[in-house]
Order: structure tokens, then sequence, then C-alpha cells
């Protein structure tokens, strides 16, 4: 019996022993609709933003990504096939991606397709807001194992909304300069609601791997939030943005004229208006907190990639717009950070110049998952270890449509660290701008023609000219309808 034992032994201490497999990374996926970089983490003085700066302290917060469009279809289409928009050939708010690519694999399906519970909450795909919210939406089935649709008073009570444009703004609130204190408490809201089905889905599925997708619909107008919200920003702490009249009207007409200068309405709306902008970003901030919070009760956040990303930025007066669908700077560029538990450089911020469309394969490197080869974009993993790392100089690229002479035609930005260079029209005939955001962050001295900048502009046309682009870009761009009166963004 003692010989055997030992035999016995003497196997089992030489059988290989194989590590276990570590667990799937889950991942919570929040979005945001229509936020610019106005919050305290990017340095604004009067933002309170609590939960989106300790995110921002955990994780690595982009101080300059770009969206590749800045209008939501486009550019959550984008971001959630991991294609340019030339590729996508989606450009306004009513094309359906499974109508121009119909085999793209979105984000939420790579997850789906690898054993993932995969869920949406809100606004994810486009929805027109508000009219749209309480529906799909936009919604893409097939990426999804579940969805929940919330509607709150916000949506149910909009009769209540100081609406400050007139005319056809009634029918579409969604380009509207809109806002309303509410009384109530944060559950009564839309976005609340979306949380606490958020928390019950974490709850839920705690114990396997998930792909949870939390989208807000705030701050996207009408400026909604409970009045404890805009107690936060008395009257007199609003500032509107600085103004230079002179330089404006010297820009070719087609950079800025989507709406009429601060749609005419006195300084006091504009105010109202941004305070009700600055509410709406600290509401949704708070829910954020709760979503944070539930992932530290479960003991979830060491194992969680946690996602926050808004689909564009927005102006709230800059150039005397208050709009995305522009190129100012405010429009293309949005918050985006991200927490990874195992990254070495959490904790600081990144100055390289990245794209909202490299979202897509840095998140399928982070959670070990094999995406489609024909993404476009580039892996952020190199950024999340050393967030200054030298050896990232690749640029961003933006790019909006334009209507002339019942004509359509297409405005392209290039951005790096320094500068923001764009051509609008076909070899660039309907105008140039380029602009030194070290020494003019607000964008007020267009420096296309200045001959003291010829090589930098030279420089940054050849880097614009690295963007691959339909051969007639005229002819793959379909009809926009009607602006401003289509779908609210």
């Amino acid at each position: 019996m003692q010989i055997r034992s030992t035999v016995f032994l003497l196997l089992t201490l030489s059988l290989p022993v194989f590590a276990a497999d570590p667990p799937k990374k889950n991942v919570l996926f929040i979005a945001v609709d229509d936020m610019n970089c106005r919050e305290a983490c990017y340095g604004d003085p009067i933002a309170k933003t609590p939960n989106l700066d300790a995110l921002a302290k955990k994780g690595v917060l982009f101080q300059h990504c770009y969206s590749q469009y800045p209008l939501c279809n486009p550019s959550r289409v984008s971001l959630l096939t991991g294609l340019r928009p030339d590729t996508t050939r989606v450009y306004d708010l009513e094309t359906n991606f499974r109508s121009t690519i119909p085999d793209a694999v979105t984000i939420p399906e790579l997850f789906r397709h690898n054993g993932y519970f995969v869920a949406r909450v809100g606004k994810i795909f486009h929805y027109g807001v508000p009219r749209q919210i309480g529906t799909d939406g936009m919604d893409d089935p097939q990426s999804w194992d579940f969805k929940f649709n919330p509607i709150g008073r916000d949506k149910t009570e909009e009769s209540k909304i100081h609406l400050l444009t007139k005319g056809g703004y009634k029918k579409t609130i969604g380009f509207a300069m809109a806002w309303l204190n509410m009384d109530g408490p944060d559950e009564d809201q839309t976005d609340a609601k979306g949380v606490t089905e958020t928390i019950k889905l974490l709850e839920e599925h705690k114990d396997k791997p998930f792909f949870i997708a939390m989208g807000f619909f705030r701050p996207h107008t009408p400026w909604i939030a409970p009045q404890k919200y805009y107690d936060l920003y008395p009257v007199d702490s609003i500032k509107l943005p600085k103004r230079d009249a002179e330089s404006d009207k010297a820009l070719p007409p087609i950079v800025r004229e989507i709406h009429p200068d601060d749609y005419g309405l006195p300084q006091k709306d504009l105010i109202d208006c941004l305070r009700g902008y600055y509410a709406s970003i600290s509401f949704v901030d708070a829910q954020i907190g709760r979503l944070l919070e539930t992932l530290d009760r479960l003991g979830l956040s060491d194992n969680t990639l946690v996602v926050f990303w808004s689909d564009h930025g927005y102006l709230n007066g800059e150039h005397g717009q208050w709009m995305k669908q522009l190129l100012f700077d405010p429009s293309p560029r949005m918050p985006f950070i991200i927490y990874d538990p195992s990254s070495k450089g959490n904790g600081t911020a990144c100055t390289r110049t990245v794209e909202l469309l490299d979202l897509y394969p840095t998140i399928a490197d982070l959670t070990h998952l094999t995406p489609p080869k024909s993404l476009e974009g580039r892996s952020l993993t190199p950024l999340l270890d050393n967030p200054t790392d030298p050896a990232w100089t690749h640029p961003a690229y933006s790019q909006v449509t334009r209507m002339k002479n019942k004509k359509r035609l297409m405005g392209y930005s290039v951005h790096t660290e320094q500068y923001r260079y764009t051509e609008w029209g076909q070899d660039a005939a309907e105008g140039l701008e380029l602009y030194d955001h070290t020494t003019d962050p607000d964008e007020f001295h267009n420096l296309a023609n200045d001959p003291a900048h010829k090589a930098t502009a030279d420089a940054m046309k050849q880097l614009l000219h690295q963007l691959p682009k339909p051969p007639n870009p005229s002819a793959a761009i379909p009809l926009i309808k009607g602006f401003p009166e289509d779908p609210q963004g």
C-alpha cells in the first residue's frame, strides 16, 4: 500500500499544472449626448462634476479626442462600427447604417458573439431627442440581448419647457433654445430611470461576463434638470463665451452659418440656456456617480472596463452658434475617459490626439476579443499604459456636409495637438481654415492665407490628404432633408 501511495504521489507531482483562465473583463459603456468639455476635470472653472472628476483621476482622460462627424447618427455609427463616415456613408440623422453596410459587426455585437450578456438602456444608437424618447429610436436589434427605453417627466411634461426659439422649432425642440428647471426628485427624469434599470442589470448579471451600455439623453437640448442642479449655478456665475465678430465676418460663410447669431436672443435668455446646459451636465454626473458606486458595492470595479464618451461636443455661443455640426473645436471635441483596471497609466491625462473611431479596436484589445479586420481606427492601449507616449503622433479627422446652391459638399478637418486645418468643398474651393491652438484656443484668427504660416498650412494639408476620400464626395452624400426641420439629433 505504501509503495502504491508513493507512486501515485510521484505521478501527481509530475503532471503539468494549468493556470485557470482569467475571468472575462466586464464592460460598462457610458454614453452621453451633445456633451462638450465643460467639466471640472477638463478645466472648466465653474462646473460641478465630482463623479466624472473621480473617474478621470482613476482612469485615463483624453484631452484631445475628436468625433469623426459632429452629429449624432453619423458619429455614433462611426464609433459603434469602427468605420469612418465616408465608409459607412451615413451623414445625416435618418440613414440606417444597415442599409449601407449591412454586414457590419458593431461593438456590442462583437461581445454578444463572444458569450457576454449584452444590454442597452437609453440612447446608444441614434434617437431623435426628445421626439423618440421612450421608443427604440434607430436602434440595432441584433446588437443586444436586452433593451430598455426609459421615459420620464422631462418627456411627458414638455409643455412646461421654456421655448425661446419660435416658428418651426416648436416641432423640433431638439434644435431649439429651450430649458426647464423641474421640481421633484431625480428619479422622475428619463436618465435617472435609465440608471435605475442599469443598476438592476448590474446586480442581476454580476456573476457572468457582461457588456452593459447606459446611454444618457442629456445634456442634449431641451436643457432639463431638477432645480437643485440649477441652484449649483447662480445666474451671476454664468459667463457667455468671448466673441470676435470681425474675425467671424472674415470667414467663408459656409464655416459658421447654420443658424442666425445667437438666434437673435437677448443676453438674459442666452445665460439661462447656458445655465441649463451646466445644470444638465451636473445632473448626468450625479447619475454616473450612482453607476460607479454600484460597481464598488458589487465588487465589480477591479474587473470592469468603464468607458465614458460623448458622441461629439457642442457650441454654447462660441462664434454666435448654439449647435454641433460645425468644425470649430467645441463641436467635434468631446470628453472621453477610459478606466481599465490593468492599465499602467491610470490617473494620468493623455495629451495625444485621438479619435472616437479608436474606441472599437481599443475595447477589443482590452477584453482580448478579435475584432473585424475592416476597422479604421487604432488601439489606444499604448496610451493607456503611457498617456504621454511620444511615439503616438497620429492626427484626428472630422467632417461635415453643407448644401450650397442645391449642391452637396463636404468640409474636412485634420486636428493635431497644436493645429486645426480645414478644407471646404472640392479642392478647397469654398474656403480654408488654419488655427494655432497654442496662441488662439478660441479659433479667432484664421491663418490659412497668412504667408507667415504657409509652411504650417502646407504640412497640415499634407496630413489632411492622407485621409482616404470617395473619388466623388458629392455623389457619396445623400440628400439632406430640410435642415433644421429634420428629426432632432
